[in-house]
């Protein structure tokens, strides 16, 4: 695995703590079918717009009250590398050991390769419901990806679940990360029956989907990221960034089943990590379950940690006044 302290370089232009609640925008085009979505270049820092859809001069055009995905930052140094012995369902029933990873953003697991490793990952999972109570601005993701751990991009789909002046929010969403998430407009509910995948042909284009059994829908999109690697596969929750990380909303506990990469048991994976998410001072703020018949685990937020002022990701910077910066809220953008 490449080194988990390499910093991840991304500038923060804005924090949106310091802005008085929730800012809706337009939401993003419904993109269910088969052909590519085309996403039309927008400002730093305020998305793109699908293409046949307008908004607003100044209006983030990608939807949605949260962040999307981020690659792993690492967490504290003390635990990574470490090897708790557990065993994963292997070929041939063969043990395979899993290493213990601290990470400051993602808790479940993620296999690592070398480049070209993988070419699918899939999950289904609950829509969890997020505990708002006394929580001004929190987030949480659940989703499936290709790359992020190790590697510079991420391809990667799944929901949010997230809390505004108290107020729940929950979102389903793809991204090709550094680009902007982009927010589907179908309807997600707690308890809804969730499936996502994200599938490579190795010529950097990828099929990301995104159902809601629940509510009787499916998002399907193709995109293209040439500089994807395809070094890991990994089934997330996640607290968002932001170039900062954000504040993790109190999820409960997601469970994740049916949980396979390159359409096996992730547990098979010969480089398996699972990951914690810590704070910066190490307390356990997410944290992953042993695996089940090598494809099923839960992750639950300590909701006693949960909340947590933010810190900047390695290699970022800020604003003065505690990381406020200019308290504009923005999607993530490569500058």
């Amino acid at each position: 695995m490449i080194a988990l302290g390499v910093a991840i370089p991304v500038l923060v232009v804005g924090y949106f703590l310091a802005s008085a609640g929730a800012q809706h925008a337009v939401p993003a085009a419904d993109v269910q079918g088969t052909g590519p979505v085309a996403i039309l270049p927008g400002a730093p820092g305020e998305g793109g717009a699908v293409a046949g859809t307008s908004a607003a001069p100044g209006t983030p055009s990608m939807g949605g009250w949260g962040e999307g995905g981020y690659p792993m930052v690492a967490g504290s140094p003390s635990n990574d590398g470490q090897n708790d012995g557990q065993a994963a369902n292997a070929p041939d029933g063969d043990a395979a050991a899993v290493t213990d990873v601290a990470s400051e953003n993602w808790a479940g697991y993620a296999a690592t390769g070398a480049a070209n490793s993988f070419t699918s990952v899939s999950s289904s999972w609950a829509q969890p419901a997020v505990n708002c109570d006394g929580a001004a601005g929190t987030f949480s993701a659940f989703w499936v990806g290709l790359d992020g751990d190790g590697t510079p991009t991420v391809e990667q789909t799944g929901t949010e679940a997230d809390c505004a002046d108290g107020t729940a929010s929950y979102q389903g969403w793809y991204e090709i990360f550094p680009n902007a998430p982009v927010f589907f407009p179908s309807p997600v509910q707690p308890g809804d029956a969730m499936s996502a995948s994200v599938v490579s042909d190795g010529n950097g284009t990828f099929t990301l989907t995104l159902a809601d059994s629940t509510q009787g829908w499916q998002q399907s999109t193709q995109q293209a990221e040439a500089g994807a690697q395809l070094g890991s596969a990994e089934i997330i929750a996640e607290a968002p960034s932001n170039g900062t990380v954000l504040p993790l909303a109190d999820f409960g506990t997601v469970n994740f089943t049916d949980a396979t990469v390159d359409n096996a048991p992730i547990g098979n994976s010969a480089n398996l990590s699972e990951l914690t998410m810590e704070s910066p001072a190490g307390a356990a703020l997410a944290t992953p379950s042993a695996l089940t018949a090598g494809n099923a685990f839960s992750v639950t937020s300590d909701s006693a940690s949960s909340v947590t002022t933010p810190t900047p990701s390695a290699g970022t910077s800020t604003g003065t006044g505690g990381g406020t910066g200019t308290g504009r809220r923005h999607h993530h953008w490569g500058f």
